[in-house]
């Protein structure tokens, strides 16, 4: 159950940076902590959220490079101590936050900061030479769009998968070419590149079916845990974003890429805290592009 609450305004500690929240995204993980899958690290309320965007309203002790009223974002693990993102002020450890790209607003800002670290991590753990060959599933979303983007400013060939209705989505972010999505991907792929793409992104969490895909000693980046058993010498990457919650730099460095219009922001819609389960019921039913936001 989803419900908006009154809670004590949390006071920054060593270390931590209060933020006056703006905008939050509605993400998948959102719909795993409202049924009930993380319920068991924490007590209620479970307050959920991951990417947030606003202005700082206070600083703890020891925080010397955030002063209040500095326009900044940030990603926090909603199963952490002090809950989520989607709060009108959330507490964030001063390694987490980095101030929003030039130009962009609050509301844009927000959705950068977890997918953004996903593809990052992801590419950080590929490690791929210029000139590489990657594949992206889930390629319409907002992890599959950040990865194309992200692939073609490195430059890499990318090929994405997607409906007809997204073709003209998927070119205009940069694939070079675009297959069917579904059960026949790592087939379509294949049509494009016969012997295997140099690694491959698996943001719609297809697993085995897309080994084929790969060549022989490619990878795979796995969003989510990888069920089954590899072949042909493939490594499969397990990426976590929690290994980034932590990482400034790496936030700074997406916000350079935002700024120099190498990735760009995508917002679905914007939604009243109010609206937390429309957001929720139209994340589940699928086919949303970019970030569903909610706004205080």
């Amino acid at each position: 159950m989803l419900a908006v609450v009154d809670l004590p305004e949390p006071i920054p500690g060593p270390g931590q940076v209060a933020i006056r929240v703006h905008a939050a995204t509605v993400n998948p993980t959102d719909l795993g902590l409202r049924v009930g899958v993380w319920q068991q690290l924490r007590q209620p309320p479970y307050i959920p959220g991951m990417d947030l965007a606003g202005v700082v309203r206070a600083v703890g002790p020891g925080v010397s490079d955030w002063q209040i009223g500095d326009e900044v974002m940030a990603m926090v693990l909603p199963t952490r101590p002090e809950g989520g993102a989607q709060a009108e002020v959330v507490l964030v450890s001063q390694d987490a936050v980095a101030t929003i790209p030039r130009g962009s607003s609050l509301v844009e800002a927000s959705t950068l900061p977890m997918n953004g670290l996903t593809v990052h991590r992801a590419f950080d753990l590929l490690g791929l030479p210029k000139g590489a060959t990657v594949a992206v599933t889930g390629s319409a979303g907002a992890v599959g769009g950040y990865a194309i983007q992200w692939a073609k400013a490195a430059g890499y060939r990318v090929i994405a998968d997607g409906a007809p209705k997204d073709a003209q989505l998927l070119r205009e972010l940069g694939a070079d070419a675009v297959v069917s999505r579904g059960e026949t991907v790592a087939e379509a792929i294949l049509r494009e590149m016969p012997r295997g793409v140099d690694a491959l992104i698996d943001a719609a969490v297809q697993g085995m079916a897309v080994l084929p895909a790969v060549r022989d000693g490619g990878q795979i980046a796995a969003l989510r845990h990888f069920n089954g058993v590899t072949e042909r010498g493939i490594v499969i990457h397990q990426v976590s974003v929690a290994d980034y919650a932590h990482n400034r730099r790496a936030l700074e460095e997406l916000t350079k890429m935002v700024e120099s219009g190498a990735l760009s922001l995508r917002v679905a819609a914007t939604l009243a805290p109010e609206q937390a389960f429309e957001a929720h019921k139209r994340l589940e039913a699928g086919g949303v592009r970019g970030r569903l936001v909610i706004v205080f």
